[in-house]
């Protein structure tokens, strides 16, 4: 039975529940855990790994492929330090930070603590504690999220370099360059994958906030009269992409920001949240931006930013709209919403019923024994599906019950069997994750009739 987004909570599945999946079958672990572990970083193991570039390769198909609008750019992590003076990191990437001052020395927001207690019912404007220990609070200072090294041999005065929180500005910074290639006009948009790095005070909750995270930004640049329509168009394209792979549409919802809410450079974002265990929570932003960035880089660098449009011959600085999302949050979405702990037969069974698409593996093949040719047979048909460009998993160790069981772990949509009838007939057993079903198809089908349910629209099976 669906949570009920009133609940506030998705109460499916708890966090505690994925991060023990992910770990135990090789999605995500913690980084450095053999010293002990690093906070909040993460290693992607070889599901997770899959995942997560399935999830990036959807987000480049709705960029790129599906569109002619979009170019791509991957720009680098360490910038001219004058690109944040002028996007207003260095002077405003701040948070309130407090210490405790008790015997925990912990480090917290204090506009996340004063949110929690108005959250509680409790007076935000009143004296803070430490929520961990009870100790008494430091008087609140500016903390700069931006992680600072420097560039050469040496440490020395004036070669500090900063690790980009976003990778926004290296699209801005790029802006002219790709006008000069690219023969684009706006509207148009550039897009990029790339890691970010924030010196968060509290990250937490497994890879939702995590102090270096990957992003997937586009920034889509339009007339100003424009501005307004496609900032519209692009909350229902990226909301429309969630629920194109999988996501239900119960656990999905559009919030715009309230006034307070608003970053210095936006006048209006939404949040595309998702009902997590933790409750709504954002999986991505989409900001209309003006033409704050662009101008700011013109003024601080002296460059030229301006667009001509020589139809008209009219010269102005386009106004951008960005949807931004992260690659581990919404791979994160994406475990929460398809896992499913279910009976089948008096057996207990839990369920990735990831889209096809996002799977880390999209076939099993599967000898029933091995003896009589079976694994030599299956070891065929896994590499005539892996020549086509297909995910497979050669699975021979262990009852066929407890591959199956594995296997849905890991959200692969079908298994391929082969068993003794196999020689006489060659033919072998599709079995289905979702229905369960089985069917019996010949060998030579086998490619196709994988490429053709990879192709066919998809939703999940649970309700909501």
């Amino acid at each position: 039975m669906a949570a009920e987004p009133t609940t506030g909570i998705n109460t499916e599945v708890t966090m505690e529940e994925i991060v023990a999946l992910a770990k135990r079958r090789g999605f995500v672990f913690p980084s450095s855990e053999i010293y002990g572990g690093l906070g909040s970083t993460y290693d992607y193991g070889h599901y997770g790994v899959l995942l997560k570039n399935n999830v990036k390769n959807e987000w480049w198909r709705s960029m790129l492929t599906e569109r002619d609008d979009i170019v791509a750019l991957d720009s680098a992590i360490m910038q001219h330090p004058k690109v944040w003076e002028a996007s207003g990191h260095l002077a405003g990437f701040t948070d309130p930070l407090v210490q405790c001052l008790g015997k925990c020395k912990k480090r917290w927001r204090e506009d996340h603590l004063r949110e929690k207690i108005e959250a509680e019912g409790g007076d935000p404007g009143g004296e803070l504690r430490c929520p961990e220990c009870g100790g008494e609070l430091s008087e609140p200072r500016n903390f700069n999220l931006m992680f600072e090294t420097h560039m050469g041999p040496v440490a020395e005065e004036g070669n500090s370099v900063y690790l980009r929180p976003e990778t926004a500005q290296g699209i801005f910074i790029n802006f002219k360059n790709v006008l000069n290639f690219a023969r684009k006009s706006p509207p148009f948009g550039i897009a990029q994958i790339g890691k970010s790095f924030r010196n968060e005070i509290t990250p937490g909750n497994f890879i939702f906030r995590t102090r270096e995270f990957e992003q997937m930004e586009m920034e889509f640049f339009v007339p100003p009269d424009e501005v307004d329509e496609w900032y519209r168009k692009w909350i229902e394209i990226r909301r429309d992409w969630y629920l194109d792979l999988g996501i239900r549409s119960d656990f999905l919802m559009v919030r715009p920001h309230g006034a307070d809410e608003l970053s210095h450079y936006s006048s209006e974002t939404s949040d595309i949240e998702y009902l997590f265990p933790i409750g709504w929570s954002e999986l991505e932003g989409v900001a209309n931006r003006g033409n704050f960035d662009l101008t700011q880089h013109q003024e601080h660098s002296g460059e030229k930013l301006e667009f001509f449009d020589q139809q008209s011959g009219e010269r102005y600085l386009p106004h951008v709209i960005e949807p931004a999302a992260g690659a581990d949050r919404a791979a994160l979405a994406f475990l929460v919403d398809s896992y499913e702990v279910e009976e089948i037969e008096g057996r207990e069974r839990t369920v990735l019923r990831l889209h096809p698409r996002l799977a880390p593996v999209k076939v099993a093949v599967l000898p029933l024994f091995n003896k009589e040719g079976m694994p030599e047979k299956a070891k065929e048909i896994n590499q005539t599906l892996r020549a086509a460009g297909i995910q497979t998993e050669y699975d021979s160790g262990g009852s066929i019950g407890k591959r199956y069981r594995r296997q849905d772990e890991i959200g692969t949509p079908w298994g391929i069997t082969v068993d003794f009838d196999t020689k006489d007939d060659d033919s072998v057993t599709l079995r289905d994750r979702d229905s369960l079903e089985q069917v019996r198809i010949p060998v030579a089908d086998v490619p196709g009739e994988i490429a053709a349910r990879l192709a066919s629209p998809w939703r999940s099976p649970k309700p909501g």
